[in-house]
């Protein structure tokens, strides 16, 4: 991330991670403020056995571009709400120059991110996939049981 400041929406990242059993590191890394940290973070993943970076940034949100463009790992960008609304971020990390991808989720969309890396990961893990499987399934009960409660709520002109 690029500031302890998007810590908050990051936890959502890390729970989700920490719940599918994936391991994971967590850094503070600024493109402008620790430009060389951020190059070597980049440079030293694939050997410290990373296998997908997710980068979150605010603003100018030049992070996940700058790592991105130091590694061939795939990057997910997540931007961060802050001035106008996120949407600063989110254009800059979505612009990104021919050759230098970044996948990228919603504004303050962490968990989506790590939802995202870990499907990546499933590629070639078989128990993070089943694990990845009861997860979309618990999804799907949440909308059948929310639906079944809704059956309860009346209006007068309620149908269903």
């Amino acid at each position: 991330m690029g500031s302890t400041s998007d810590l908050p929406v990051m936890e959502k990242a890390a729970t989700f991670l920490d719940d599918m059993e994936v391991p994971f590191e967590m850094n503070a890394l600024s493109a402008h403020r620790t430009p060389a940290e951020v190059e070597r973070f980049a440079r030293e993943a694939e050997g410290r056995g990373l296998r997908v970076v997710i980068a979150a940034a605010g603003m100018a949100a030049a992070l996940p571009g700058v790592i991105a463009a130091q590694t061939t790992l795939p990057v997910i960008g997540v931007p961060i709400k802050g001035m106008l609304d996120g949407l600063d971020a989110m254009l800059s990390i979505v612009q990104m120059p021919p050759g230098i991808p970044v996948a990228t989720v919603g504004v303050n969309g962490a968990q989506n991110a790590a939802v995202l890396a870990c499907e990546m990961l499933a590629l070639a893990d078989p128990a993070l996939a089943s694990r990845m499987r009861a997860y979309k399934a618990g999804l799907a009960q949440k909308i059948v049981k929310a639906n079944e409660e809704l059956a309860g709520v009346q209006f007068k002109h309620k149908t269903n």
